[in-house]
């Protein structure tokens, strides 16, 4: 049947109903989730979500998405069913009594990125039996080429008083085939679980450890009040980050450029660079690594 999402056999679709009952609370923070055949961007459509006072724990998952963002405005997209495309709302400077989370400190919130890294190498080192590294920010790596991407994205409150919410969007290249990658603008070769070899390409269990791994480190992370280096979430980020020890190119976001050594993660999530010029401690940036 044209059209059908069962012609493609290599891409199966989702059941929202199997992921409701596998991810939805008790089993973790996530309150609700809707899957969309297309959308334009689960980014903002949680963001969206977020602004008319959705709480906490929804969860938004698109088979294909039309005009999904990266960093710098970058577009990303994927066939229909040939990746993960989601986004979660978190609200961490809420407390939460029922679970003890005191309110989190918004410098703390740069590690939520970084959060969704750990926890994408766990899902892919698991289950696709690759082994996956994090390029600082937001890039999973598999053979040294980028296989995912994170984008973290704050939206205001509804009042001065009110701390913002968070977008934490990912985006997996699962079954994409050689003609179907996207270009890099920055000139990082582009890969996905099936050409790397993968294990399993079965988008269902793969979004359920994702999603579940996101849980887990965020429930770590809240409960100690946004402690990074409390929460193992400093250390478990490290063992999995290629950046660090690193020459790297740091493309700044107002346009200028470091080069330099990274050095390590400080308590905030933020890189050090040493350059020649000095230590820089870098909050975001487009990072290459050059040897």
């Amino acid at each position: 049947m044209p059209g059908s999402p069962y012609t493609d056999l290599d891409r199966p679709p989702l059941s929202a109903a199997r992921l409701r009952r596998a991810l939805v609370f008790p089993h973790g923070p996530w309150t609700r989730l809707e899957l969309h055949a297309e959308t334009a961007s689960t980014n903002a459509d949680v963001a969206e979500a977020a602004r008319s006072g959705e709480p906490e724990g929804l969860v938004v998952v698109a088979e294909r998405q039309t005009a999904g963002r990266g960093r710098r405005g970058r577009t990303w997209q994927s066939p229909a069913r040939a990746g993960i495309a989601t986004s979660v709302l978190l609200r961490p400077g809420e407390a939460v009594a029922e679970r003890r989370w005191p309110a989190v400190p918004p410098t703390g919130y740069g590690w939520l990125p970084l959060l969704a890294g750990v926890a994408l190498v766990e899902s892919v080192t698991r289950l696709a039996e690759l082994d996956a590294a994090l390029k600082w920010p937001n890039d999973l790596l598999v053979g040294g080429a980028k296989c995912a991407g994170i984008l973290a994205e704050a939206v205001p409150g509804g009042s001065p008083a009110q701390p913002p919410a968070i977008v934490l969007g990912i985006g997996l290249n699962v079954t994409l085939r050689v003609h179907e990658l996207p270009e890099n603008p920055t000139g990082l070769p582009v890969t996905s679980l099936h050409l790397a070899g993968a294990a399993a390409t079965d988008r269902d269990p793969l979004l359920r450890a994702l999603l579940r791994s996101v849980a887990d480190w965020y429930d770590r992370w809240r409960t100690a009040g946004g402690d990074a280096v409390v929460s193992g979430l400093r250390d478990a980020y490290l063992a999995v980050c290629a950046t660090v020890g690193r020459e790297v190119r740091a493309l700044l976001p107002d346009g200028g450029e470091l080069t330099g050594t990274a050095t390590g993660i400080d308590p905030d999530g933020q890189l050090h660079l040493v350059t020649p010029s000095g230590e820089h401690r870098l909050a975001a940036a487009d990072v290459v690594h050059l040897r």
